[in-house]
């Protein structure tokens, strides 16, 4: 097997708590009836998530955490691709990270995950998430180029990108790049994107980011702005509303 195709998953690292466990499992509850006696198998860390539970990582909950990651890279969970069938691309993007699962019929095919540069961290929402999508296009070139298939975000903004008639340097390279592809770009909200979102939230990629300059105070209104972009972005209202003030109809 390619290792580049699971190296995302195969380098997740052990949770710490609870958030983090509940990340993992909002990645591998998708593939969960592809995986024979799941329930009895993932039973030593659904116990953690109980509410009256206390965090205690024991040696079976390192067991059962390896062989569910294990469990997500083999057959039938991951495939290998069949040239004559359409691919899905799945995209996402955080604050500091950005993933992709590329599939074929509910099943993964690759993965893909990646921390922000620092000026990757400056960009708005929707350029985040076209860089997500940019990044795993290039990864997944040589699947992709010549067959039409269908990329999936959960950013509205996106749908628009193609069509954008203002750009800068960087969106114009960005669209000369997506037009080498045959693709329909779809919305799907983030509450199904839920593979794509997990690998997104890798928690140690985003432990892995230092707080520069102005501090942890300057981060966290940085995040808190981030958010108020994010859910503008998000809303399909909002949406239309900044396309038609951008083309001059307001």
């Amino acid at each position: 097997m390619d290792q580049s195709k699971v190296q995302a998953v195969a380098d997740w690292r052990t949770p710490k708590k609870v958030p983090e466990l509940r990340s993992f499992f909002g990645f591998v509850n998708y593939y969960r009836r592809f995986i024979a006696g799941y329930s009895k198998r993932a039973a030593p860390l659904t116990e953690l998530l109980k509410k009256e539970q206390s965090w205690r990582w024991s040696d079976k909950c390192e067991a059962t955490f390896q062989d569910l990651k294990t469990a997500v890279l083999e057959k039938p969970v991951l495939r290998l691709p069949d040239y004559g069938k359409s691919f899905e691309v799945h995209t996402d993007a955080t604050d500091f990270t950005i993933g992709g699962v590329l599939m074929q019929e509910g099943h993964s095919v690759a993965y893909e995950c990646r921390k922000l540069n620092e000026t990757e961290r400056r960009y708005p929402v929707h350029e985040k998430e076209m860089t997500a999508v940019v990044h795993c296009l290039r990864a997944w070139r040589h699947y992709l180029l010549g067959a039409p298939f269908v990329l999936r975000t959960d950013n509205v903004a996106l749908s628009y990108f193609q069509t954008q008639k203002k750009l800068s340097l960087k969106q114009a390279r960005w669209q000369d790049f997506l037009a080498e592809f045959d693709m329909v770009m779809e919305y799907k909200p983030g509450k199904e994107n839920v593979m794509a979102d997990a690998l997104s939230r890798k928690v140690e990629l985003v432990n892995a980011i230092q707080l520069e300059g102005g501090g942890q105070a300057s981060q966290l209104r940085s995040n808190f702005l981030s958010k108020i972009r994010d859910g503008l972005h998000r809303d399909p209202q909002a949406v239309t509303l900044m396309q038609l003030i951008k083309e001059g109809k307001v």
